[in-house]
């Protein structure tokens, strides 16, 4: 596993984040039909707890103790089995409606999460690791949506029954009930005290579970390397380390948990006998009846109940707010390449598009003195200028570094220039939208990604809406129809995760035939037959002819013979064009393009010359 993840933000609160949890409420009041529903229920329950110590008073009051008349007791029976359904009714609402919030809540969090990750631009990824984004959109989103859909109503019935318990002890009996309220002091401040060890703990386990995940991420994406180099037991010894960091933190936490609910108990216990020592003098001596005392008691334990309930749902808070901390820190992530206000009113957004609004794209080109650095010490373009008219195809030539990919990269808009203009048919491509862009540009990675599902799915990826017929049809004219109609289900054919049951070939003409299908003006193709044996090369431009037949075209070429037909071939030298013409013209020139290609065809001629006598005779 690579060691080159990047530190998680660190977050410096030390105690209740009253802001974070403000903003989750707002999130979860866009539920607030499902949401109301469910504090009715919560609050109905409360009022059913408070009234039933009430009735056991006057029960043992008038029917035990006192000489009542028992022609009412059917009547104070029927109230009381009123009062059970009601209460049952209750009970069976708050699950029924805090299941509700806590699916509709999940949803809504991890959409606004998803949507965020969708218009965040490629510098973001970059610097993320997958693991985390992973861990905010399914461990921290459901640890939230549990916690503000259970706990937080617990927090809330709690909070009701204090309120209306201290009310009725006061108005009975202000001295005992005093004895009951004295230990809420004790209590507070023993909160305060555990939520902050709570919090830096569990801050620190939920850091380590994303070190996990992305440790496991990386592990699956990359068995094939792991295999091959074999360190297995290297990424075994690293990732002990970090499941040991994860069980140490979690532990920790646990055993601050595991003191903070036992004192909780015991100072429960000592106002429960105090009041018992309070109350029973006081019966003694006629003070109050004994149906009053058995009330007292009855609320001191459910007084305490919600006090324990509180205790643990604020440690449960403290917590998940580490998960709310991470989730808003993506959710205020920077756009860092977005359209603007102008721009979205004409051209909508990338999940909204506005495509009636879309102009065609003729396929003109140019870069007007344009600047660009990842790091702001090294430079990767300097004032670069290039003219590309409609049709024409442009190749890129130079040593890893020189800016082949960063000028592809610049065209789709992945980054911005730091200075300088990029133009398309004339106008600004800051001044219509990403999503206008995207959708006139076919990219042809050097390593084809397909996704899961079908061969099918995957050609019309581009274009849901895109007939059978027009999938075969673009499937014939890259030459894929044979190889496919020899899979098992033919285009109903499963390509495995990334295309793993495909060919390197295979998937590179399917993702040719994805991007023929969605018809862009600008084609890219990102050393696209870098990765391939000769054999398929051969098929792969038959295929290339295809695509790039009257589109403008960007080719970062590494097999230089792939390229001779290329309008213009620019040779770059650390993001200035060293030479730029077609092949024949560069060819006379003898310079640097020269140079690689003779070189480059003198080594494929001795591979071909070994190749043949390395064949067994026959």
């Amino acid at each position: 596993m690579a060691n080159s993840i990047l530190e998680e933000k660190e977050y410096q609160s030390k105690a209740f984040d009253r802001s974070c949890w403000m903003r989750m409420l707002k999130i979860l009041w866009e539920e607030k039909k499902v949401v109301i529903c469910l504090l009715a229920a919560n609050l109905a329950f409360a009022l059913t707890d408070i009234i039933f110590p009430l009735f056991n008073r006057y029960a043992i009051d008038m029917y035990v103790v006192g000489q009542a008349s028992q022609e009412s007791l059917p009547i104070f029976i029927a109230v009381y089995a009123g009062g059970i359904v009601i209460r049952s009714i209750c009970l069976y609402l708050y699950f029924r409606y805090a299941g509700g919030v806590e699916s509709s809540f999940g949803k809504n969090l991890r959409k606004k999460c998803f949507v965020k990750l969708q218009n965040l631009s490629f510098p973001y990824f970059d610097r993320t690791a997958n693991g985390w984004l992973m861990a905010r959109i399914t461990s921290d989103t459901g640890r939230l949506a549990e916690i503000l859909a259970w706990s937080l109503m617990d927090l809330i019935w709690g909070a009701v029954l204090i309120v209306g318990i201290t009310a009725v002890m006061l108005a009975v009996n202000w001295k005992m009930a005093l004895a009951i309220l004295v230990a809420v002091p004790f209590l507070w401040f023993v909160t305060m005290y555990f939520q902050k060890r709570l919090l830096s703990a569990q801050r620190k386990a939920r850091k380590s579970n994303s070190k996990i995940t992305a440790g496991f991420s990386e592990s699956i994406s990359g068995a094939k390397t792991t295999k091959t180099l074999g360190v297995e037991q290297e990424n075994y010894e690293e990732f002990k380390i970090k499941t040991h960091d994860m069980k140490t933190y979690s532990m920790r936490a646990a055993r601050i948990n595991s003191l903070f609910q036992p004192v909780v108990f015991l100072l429960s216990g000592i106002v429960l006998a105090l009041l018992v020592y309070i109350g029973g003098n006081q019966v003694l001596l006629s003070v109050i009846q004994f149906g009053t005392l058995s009330m007292f008691i009855n609320y001191a334990e459910l007084f305490f109940e919600p006090l324990k309930q509180i205790a643990r749902v604020l440690g449960e808070m403290q917590m998940a707010q580490a998960s709310g901390e991470r989730i808003l820190s993506l959710l205020d992530e920077e756009v860092e390449i977005d359209d603007s206000d102008e721009v979205k009113a004409v051209y909508g957004t990338l999940l909204e598009p506005k495509e009636e609004n879309y102009e065609p794209l003729l396929g003109n080109v140019e870069f007007r003195h344009v600047d660009f650095f990842y790091n702001e010490n090294e430079k990767v373009l300097s004032d670069f200028n290039l003219q590309v008219k409609q049709g024409e195809m442009i190749a890129l030539v130079g040593e890893t570094g020189s800016g082949k990919s960063t000028i592809v990269n610049l065209l789709c808009r992945f980054y911005e220039p730091k200075q300088g203009q990029i133009l398309m048919d004339g106008k600004d491509i800051q001044k219509r939208s990403v999503g206008w862009l995207h959708s006139n540009i076919g990219y042809v990675l050097q390593t084809p990604n397909l996704f899961s599902g079908t061969i099918r799915d995957n050609i019309r990826y581009g274009r849901p809406d895109a007939t059978d017929q027009e999938v075969e049809d673009v499937a014939r004219l890259i030459h894929a129809h044979d190889f496919i109609m020899h899979m098992p289900k033919g285009y109903d054919s499963e390509v495995g995760e990334g295309g793993d049951m495909l060919s390197t070939g295979q998937k590179q003409l399917l993702s040719f035939a994805r991007a023929i299908l969605s018809d862009p003006s600008i084609v890219i193709l990102d050393e696209a037959t870098s990765s391939i044996d000769t054999e398929s090369e051969k098929v792969i431009q038959l295929a290339i002819k295809e695509l790039l037949a009257g589109r403008t075209s960007f080719v970062v070429a590494h097999r230089l013979s792939t390229i001779v037909n290329a309008d213009k071939i620019i040779v770059l030298d650390h993001g200035l064009i060293k030479e730029m013409g077609s092949h024949d013209e560069l060819m006379k020139q003898k310079g640097a393009y020269y140079e690689l290609y003779t070189s480059q065809s003198l080594l494929e001629k001795q591979q071909q010359l070994l190749s043949i006598e390395s064949e067994p005779l026959v």
